[in-house]
């Protein structure tokens, strides 16, 4: 479930014409990573992990709406950093790729 929903969310961000290429490329980047991080995670947390996989999603959606929300934005990027309290020590480079996911999409300026 996890890789269909990180699949989906690079579907998305592929397609979308509200974000340019240099941060399209930047994304892609870190769901790969994302991929990885969060399926070693899902071994041993899988709820976690499925919470994370779809913060990031609705993260994704709300950075790459035609008529974008602030307020949502705001609140889905504060969902998505709220999913990895607590693997700072256990899982590191997680907490580091979303932490990067997320200010990517912040930076968007959407």
């Amino acid at each position: 479930m996890i890789e269909k929903t990180i699949s989906e969310i690079e579907a998305k961000i592929s397609a979308t014409d509200s974000v340019d290429s240099q941060h399209k490329a930047e994304l892609l980047n870190l769901l790969g990573r994302l991929k990885s991080e969060v399926g070693k995670l899902a071994q041993t947390h899988g709820e976690q992990a499925d919470s994370i996989a779809n913060f990031v999603k609705l993260s994704a959606h709300e950075a790459t709406r035609t008529t974008p929300n602030p307020q949502l934005r705001e609140l889905s990027n504060q969902g998505l950093v709220s999913s990895v309290e607590g693997f700072e020590q256990s899982h590191p480079k997680l907490v580091q790729v979303v932490n990067s996911i997320s200010h990517t999409l912040a930076n968007l300026g959407i």
